[in-house]
């Protein structure tokens, strides 16, 4: 075991996972946090923080993870590597093992012009992957990147994101084995509603042996209305939505219960796919709907493992 972190044991211990993620506030509002913490303690395994996602200036995800944690809930820092050099990447991986952070997902960032500063400048001194092998090898050889040596290396379980569906589609599972082979020891996909075409993915996947390499965990995006649905359609870019479910969503009486179901029913797809290892929740601005979801899933109680919480996990209702 490389970091002790409840996912990593929840995944090593063969148990279907459960991630969620909060996206930070845009303002020094740390109980936000804390009151979005609420609606995951006891339902998930993790919950993801975002890094000023979609480049827009947030609460940083080293102090929301922190915060989190002091909720009682586990959190995964997202790292991106649009705003820092290399130097202050490790910096703030030390600083947030030092903090009680175990889990860290490492992405590139999305570029800067789609923010609120589209004047910045980016840095991407290193890439995504380069930032797995930094990460690994602070971990495993207490080495920094320039060789340089660590009394204290930070034991950290690793992640990394992975895109199904983007174009060309037989590239993005050699980009998903380079990123394994760099030190990801956990993957977290974009978000799925294209079942058969991630059924395809996950073919080439096992055709590489890279579940038993790392922890895949398929993305769940709960949708509130056809609307969102057309937009992540037309808009967002690598996304593979079927018509059938837009219709479907534009049919229903009540948008955000179809919402739920549709959610409820890709969980139990997902999960009968050869090397799914959970699932990865995001919410977007929904948090509130993880409890329902995830009892709806049948994916209640969490597995519990006490001796490595810092506060009191919150019991998760039991089903029935």
């Amino acid at each position: 075991m490389k970091s002790g972190s409840n996912l990593e044991k929840v995944l090593t211990s063969g148990q279907f996972a459960v991630c969620g993620e909060m996206g930070p506030p845009q303002s020094a509002d740390g109980k936000s946090i804390k009151k979005k913490a609420e609606y995951f303690r006891g339902y998930v395994d993790s919950v993801n923080l975002t890094d000023n996602q979609t480049a827009i200036v947030r609460l940083s995800s080293i102090a929301s993870a922190h915060l989190l944690l002091d909720a009682g809930v586990e959190p995964v820092m997202q790292m991106t590597c649009r705003d820092r050099n290399r130097i202050a990447i490790q910096s703030d991986v030390l600083g947030a093992y030092a903090l009680g952070i175990k889990n860290i997902l490492a992405i590139s960032g999305d570029h800067q012009k789609f923010g609120n500063h589209p004047q910045s400048k980016n840095v991407y001194d290193i890439d995504s992957l380069q930032l797995l092998q930094i990460l690994k090898n602070m971990r495993d050889e207490k080495k920094f990147q320039n060789g340089e040596e660590m009394k204290v290396e930070p034991r950290l379980f690793i992640g990394a994101a992975a895109n199904p569906f983007a174009d060309p589609f037989e590239f993005r599972v050699l980009r998903l084995a380079k990123k394994v082979k760099a030190g990801a020891d956990f993957i977290q996909t974009q978000g799925v509603f294209d079942v058969p075409r991630f059924k395809r993915w996950m073919e080439m996947v096992r055709d590489l042996g890279l579940p038993e390499k790392t922890f895949i965990l398929a993305g769940i995006i709960p949708v509130r209305s056809v609307k969102a649905l057309q937009y992540m359609k037309s808009e967002v870019a690598g996304m593979s939505v079927p018509d059938e479910l837009i219709e479907r969503m534009s049919k229903a009486a009540k948008p955000q219960e179809e919402g739920v179901k549709i959610a409820v029913e890709l969980i139990q797809q997902l999960r009968e796919i050869k090397g799914v290892h959970g699932v990865h929740i995001m919410p977007v601005m929904w948090e509130q709907v993880i409890p329902q979801l995830v009892e709806q899933a049948g994916l209640l109680p969490r597995p519990r493992f006490e001796e490595e919480q810092t506060t009191p996990a919150k019991e998760a209702p039991a089903k029935g």
